[in-house]
């Protein structure tokens, strides 16, 4: 009986990393496919919160925001919160990668007018505003950077 779960346990351990490392690639497979595109671009934007609101935040792009922007044609590549205080506190950067200058001006104001976002603000904010201020800039990747 030992031998028996020792085997079962080995399997879905093996079977589980097997999906791990090939979701991994997949996704990046995504990320660096999508960046073919002789026009696209990637905005880093970067999100300070009031005190105490940065886990709201959190919740709102865990939830919804993240859903809404694939759905208006941003691609998500990241996410990151920096690790020392007082950043670590109050601030969530991101970076998301668009067809075009023109796609992302496009995208985000269909963002902005999709009644689920305007649901999902309005209740994330009921307990009082969240973002203290937004920071957005554009890059282009450098002809050396692996995601081109």
């Amino acid at each position: 009986m030992f031998k028996s779960n020792r085997f079962l346990i080995t399997c879905s351990l093996a079977i589980f990393g097997f999906g791990l490392v090939a979701g991994s690639a997949i996704q990046f497979a995504g990320v660096a496919e999508a960046a073919h595109h002789s026009n696209q671009v990637f905005e880093l934007r970067t999100y300070t919160t009031h005190p105490g609101r940065l886990e709201a935040l959190h919740s709102r792009f865990r939830d919804h925001t993240v859903e809404l922007f694939e759905r208006h044609g941003m691609t998500n590549v990241g996410y990151f919160v920096p690790q020392e205080a007082p950043l670590a506190d109050n601030t969530l950067i991101y970076l998301l990668a668009h067809d075009s200058r023109e796609a992302a001006k496009a995208s985000f104001a269909n963002f902005v007018n999709d009644p689920d976002w305007k649901k999902a603000r309005a209740e994330s904010i009921s307990s009082g505003d969240i973002v203290a201020g937004i920071t957005s800039v554009f890059l282009d990747p450098t002809d050396y950077s692996p995601i081109k």
